[in-house]
């Protein structure tokens, strides 16, 4: 993972994109308050270490450019050698829903993965568009809905499994 410069004028359009769209702004603000180590990475990546908080609950995290994890990055592509390129996805995903809108459309697929995977990534959109496997998560199969609002009322306590 050689830091350096976007190299390709895609990579250009999104590293000014999501500065001008002000999520890469807050993602490194975000890293900082975590008080995580920020550097370069490469195609003109930001990435974070050490970062301090539990939330969100994640091994790494991508808000604009900068992706961020509590642990380091070597620790992490150790484990899982693709994760950089799956974090990588959701960068131009800020890009294309125009920086911090993406969480609206973002936690509305997560629900919608809980509700029908009891996962939250398995049936979201933007997860399944990185890759879950490269981001390492697993692809629970649908259940059917009258099962899945079932199994989400007994966890929200609403009503007796």
């Amino acid at each position: 993972m050689k830091p350096g410069w976007p190299e390709t004028r895609w990579q250009w359009v999104r590293f000014a994109g999501n500065f001008i769209n002000l999520s890469t702004p807050v993602g490194l603000a975000v890293a900082g308050i975590g008080r995580a180590t920020i550097r370069r990475g490469p195609r003109g990546l930001f990435l974070a270490e050490g970062y301090r908080f539990t939330f969100p609950i994640a091994g790494g995290f991508t808000i604009g450019n900068v992706i961020t994890t509590g642990t380091t990055w070597d620790s992490m592509l150790a484990r899982n050698p693709y994760l950089i390129k799956h974090e990588e996805v959701h960068t131009w995903q800020y890009l294309y829903c125009l920086g911090l809108p993406y969480y609206i459309p973002y936690l509305i697929f997560m629900g919608w993965s809980v509700l029908r995977t009891g996962d939250r990534a398995a049936r979201n959109f933007f997860e399944r568009q990185a890759g879950l496997a490269s981001g390492g998560y697993i692809d629970y199969p649908v259940r059917p809905i009258g099962e899945a609002i079932r199994a989400t009322l007994v966890r929200l306590k609403l009503t007796r499994s």
